[in-house]
């Protein structure tokens, strides 16, 4: 079973040798992990995957081989009991079900009665309208169904309504070594391209040591210039975990594009929405984060911010403090927002969500505002009119060195 395992891995790219195998091997012949899928999943990942780049896929065929048991491993961080938050079974509501359920009435009501029922619970419910339980309509809990509620002990979103969320869950950083199967993505982004020659001059000036030959009568004169690339500065911000999960595909594929594109690229994390902070790496965004205004500090007017996220979410995350769903923010996402697009002017939202199904979703049009009617669908036509929208406006002529766009 784990020779498969092995090979599987090595399959997905995961550059696994047989010697780490056997290493592993040796582990469980110690029982270093025993009777335990989480630790069995720690001490695979430990012995085989010697770069965290390689961590993404080898969730990924983890948990397509032993059916998805790495999404057991997330814990609960709301102090409340976990045996309140035990299933026997998901209760499945038809839909004038669903309609018949009534929210609180806002973002104050809701966080409100959330801390007056930590207070007078002292058991365990299941299937009501009022306590944290599960399988019920109460706005506080787990495999149930409610307008606006805090989802608490639930493995993954089921409804997409619930406007906070009480776990620390674990995301997985996109793949920018993955292999494109067409070449639109790429041919989408050198819409971007300004090349210019600066540095040490290491290539030969083929056109520069012809003209200086004739001109030395024939005597060769060598001429050299610095190697041409493409100038571009860009700050990639990804949308990760939740419902960007449906997304990973795509986002690896623009990951990967524009790492093989922009020489001066930079990129980060965050959640949802953008508020004080955002990280490098998902597998270490709780200890490593980078503050909102440093990143302003930090890099000029002239990066190019390309936004990548589904914009789907409560509006409270968007426009109250302490509306981001896994914690606390001082300040709303919007102002941070408008923060953004005052200091950086060239900035456009890719949005994975197909574009006629935008009307649908109240967030996406806040998000919109927000962004100044910048926002494009992550396609390939998409992304070449989001690259159009990040060109510098100018009625002079294109430099001598700036190769054609399409």
């Amino acid at each position: 079973m784990l020779i498969h395992f092995f090979y599987e891995l090595r399959a997905a790219g995961v550059p696994v040798a047989l010697t780490e195998f056997l290493s592993m091997l040796e582990a469980l012949k110690q029982r270093v992990a025993f009777l335990s899928a989480e630790e069995f999943y720690y001490l695979g990942r430990m012995s085989l995957v010697k770069d965290e780049r390689h961590f993404d896929r080898y969730d990924r065929v983890f948990a397509e081989y032993f059916e998805g048991a790495e999404r057991a491993f997330e814990k609960i961080m709301a102090e409340v009991p976990s045996d309140w938050l035990r299933t026997l079974g998901e209760r499945l509501m038809s839909e004038a079900e669903r309609q018949q359920v009534e929210a609180l009435g806002g973002w104050e009501k809701l966080m409100q009665t959330l801390k007056e029922r930590l207070q007078e619970q002292r058991e365990r419910h299941e299937g009501g309208s009022k306590w944290i339980g599960t399988r019920g309509t109460s706005p506080f809990g787990a495999y149930g169904y409610n307008p606006e509620g805090i989802r608490m002990g639930q493995d993954r979103s089921r409804h997409r309504r619930a406007v906070k969320v009480w776990d620390a869950r674990e995301f997985r950083n996109f793949d920018d070594n993955v292999e494109l199967g067409t070449r639109n993505l790429k041919m989408a982004l050198r819409r971007l391209r300004r090349f210019a020659r600066e540095g040490a001059a290491s290539e030969l000036d083929l056109d520069g040591t012809i003209n200086a030959t004739a001109r030395n009568a024939g005597w060769l004169d060598l001429k050299m210039v610095p190697e041409r690339h493409n100038a571009v500065k860009v700050l990639l911000l990804l949308d990760s975990g939740g419902s960007m999960d449906d997304h990973i595909q795509i986002c690896d594929e623009l990951f990967s594009a524009a790492r093989g594109e922009f020489k001066r690229l930079e990129h980060y994390y965050f959640h949802n929405f953008i508020y004080e902070y955002l990280w490098r790496d998902n597998q270490r965004r709780q200890v490593e984060r980078t503050s909102t205004e440093q990143l302003l500090r930090t890099f000029n007017a002239d990066y190019r911010v390309v936004i990548v996220g589904d914009a789907h979410m409560s509006p409270y995350e968007i426009m109250y403090p302490g509306g981001g769903v896994e914690h606390w923010n001082e300040e709303s996402g919007a102002s941070w927002m408008q923060r953004l697009t005052q200091h950086f002017p060239r900035l456009v939202w890719l949005n994975p969500i197909p574009q006629d199904r935008w009307q649908y979703g109240h967030s996406i049009t806040m998000v919109r505002e927000l962004v100044g009617e910048r926002m494009f669908p992550l396609t390939p036509g998409g992304l070449a009119a989001a690259m159009r929208e990040l060109r510098p406006r100018s009625s002079a002529p294109a430099p001598a060195e700036t190769e054609p766009v399409d």
